[in-house]
């Protein structure tokens, strides 16, 4: 009975994990107003709920970019879990890399209330795969790069980094833009589509078990077999003016959401 007491004592002193501030996440001034238009449909919150982020994770983004889930999960992660934001390395051999990891640096500079506690690491395979400490993440993210992996002849090597940063049982979260089934590896290079089942295929085969799957990022209207891939419609909308009200009509691109623990 003593020891009964004494364990129920130590459970309820422990220190309780603060309730995620999805108010702020979403609609503080951390985030530019062109990011927040793009919620209706990347829908952030139901994305990382459905991923399984919780309070006080160590969690893990994957070649953030410019920061758009940036300045929803360090707000929210900031302390009350960690949050490492793995980037391109300092010595990225191209100008896309180094360009794209001194914006970033800059965006963190520039709001230190926001983002004093986001931990940068370096992803640059073959050389730089420590995304984090090995073995200490809940959970990784990874938004719309499955086919920049394709292309740069990196993906097996980011899924490893990826591998060894989880926790055994971890998730890593994905979402890509998807191709129509069959599609070739190639065709997904060129047009930034991949086939749903081709990125299960990659991703199971490098030690992870798919567990579950969203349509939350789903949307029908787009065929994805435009002209210039998937950089034809918004935001991107590559070819400017032509058919514009058409592609913008469309929306962003048709979206695969998976959920793999690691095995």
């Amino acid at each position: 009975m003593r020891a009964l007491l004494a364990l129920t004592l130590a459970l309820v002193m422990l220190p309780a994990q603060a309730a995620f501030d999805w108010d702020t996440a979403l609609d503080g001034p951390q985030r530019a107003e062109q990011n927040k238009a793009r919620d209706s449909a990347r829908h952030p919150r139901q994305t990382l709920e459905f991923f399984g982020l919780e309070s006080g994770m160590t969690v893990v983004e994957v070649s953030p970019g410019g920061g758009w889930y940036t300045e929803i999960l360090a707000p929210l992660i900031k302390g009350n879990g960690t949050y490492y934001a793995a980037q391109h390395g300092l010595n990225s051999p191209g100008s896309y890399g180094r360009n794209s990891l001194g914006k970033y640096l800059q965006k963190m500079a520039a709001d230190t209330d926001t983002y004093s506690q986001v931990v940068i690491t370096q992803l640059q395979p073959p050389s730089l795969l420590a995304i984090a400490p090995a073995g200490s993440a809940d959970l990784v993210v990874a938004f719309r790069n499955v086919h920049s992996w394709l292309r740069s002849d990196t993906l097996q090597d980011v899924l490893s980094a990826v591998h060894t940063a989880l926790k055994p049982g971890g998730t890593f979260g994905v979402v890509q833009h998807r191709g129509k089934p069959g599609m070739s590896l190639e065709d997904s290079k060129k047009k930034g589509y991949v086939a749903q089942d081709e990125v299960i295929k990659l991703i199971e085969a490098a030690g992870f078990k798919l567990v579950a799957t969203s349509e939350i990022n789903a949307n029908p209207k787009d065929t994805a077999d435009h002209e210039r891939g998937v950089w034809t419609l918004p935001p991107r909308l590559a070819l400017d003016d032509v058919d514009r009200e058409k592609y913008v009509a469309i929306g962003e691109s048709d979206r695969m959401t998976l959920k793999f623990a690691k095995q």
